[in-house]
């Protein structure tokens, strides 16, 4: 069986095996009938909703538009939650005065903020992208802060005996240490801004995305566009994970376990 796996046609294969089944297991269910007629599109249906959005170009502008609200939201909040929780683990003044209020503010779900956001800044893409990038700030904050915070003391006592100036020790031993748990950070984040983007579009309904393109198939009735929708939110999702993955595996190839 192993031998089996070490194949990569083999484990395309056997990877297909349940998505396989899956399907199978709609089309019966669709074609039962009655109420499951109205529960399950055909997959023949789904595949003529998918032909038309990919002809009239609406499936392609709205994942560009989710994609990039997703990306944007990641960058404006993964960098600040980097910078402050990094700032906050070398300054414990800091940490002790913006630490409680941080960790106050992160207790309320971010779709608990819309209400309030939406009266500040309206409803429209501006509180979109402030809530997917709130989403990312609070992981790359918290994994950040951990990982600097918890570089054993040996390593800087090295620095020290080694004459290291403070942006030394920051660069080559700080840093470093840190790297992983902040990457994580960014992991987690990037999965956040994500669901957020998904979530915001779906009830705010600005501009395009795969969301609203949901929600308005749900207020059409449309199951066949609602499921084409999920389905490319799911391989787009899939995809931008794994090339993240791999870029980090590349930035931490000098960890002999790095993942």
């Amino acid at each position: 069986m192993t031998a089996l796996l070490s194949r990569p046609a083999a484990r395309i294969l056997i990877g297909l095996i349940a998505p396989a089944l899956f399907l199978s297991w709609w089309q019966w269910q669709a074609s039962a009938g009655g109420a499951h007629a109205f529960a399950f599109a055909p997959l023949q249906s789904i595949g003529a909703a998918f032909v038309q959005l990919i002809e009239d170009g609406s499936l392609v502008t709205d994942m560009v538009a989710t994609l990039s609200r997703s990306l944007a939201g990641l960058a404006i909040g993964g960098t600040l939650g980097i910078a402050l929780g990094v700032a906050m683990a070398i300054w414990h003044p800091l940490d002790r005065v913006l630490g409680p209020l941080l960790n106050a503010i992160r207790q309320v779900p971010l779709i608990g903020w819309l209400p309030l956001l939406g009266l500040w800044f309206g409803t429209g893409q501006g509180t979109e992208l402030i809530v997917v990038s709130l989403s990312a700030f609070f992981p790359a904050l918290l994994n950040s802060y951990e990982g600097v915070a918890h570089v054993e003391r040996r390593y800087l006592d090295i620095g020290l005996l080694y004459g290291f100036t403070a942006a030394q020790r920051f660069r080559l031993i700080l840093l470093p240490a840190a790297m992983p748990l902040i990457l994580t950070g960014l992991t987690q984040a990037l999965a956040f801004a994500w669901i957020a983007s998904i979530a915001t579009e779906i009830l705010l309904s600005a501009g395009s995305g795969l969301g609203v393109t949901m929600q308005l198939a749900q207020t059409q009735q449309r199951l066949d566009i609602i499921l084409v929708a999920i389905i490319a939110t799911a391989m787009l999702g899939f995809t931008i994970n794994h090339l993240f993955q791999r870029l980090r595996r590349h930035l931490l190839r000098w960890q002999p376990s790095a993942l």
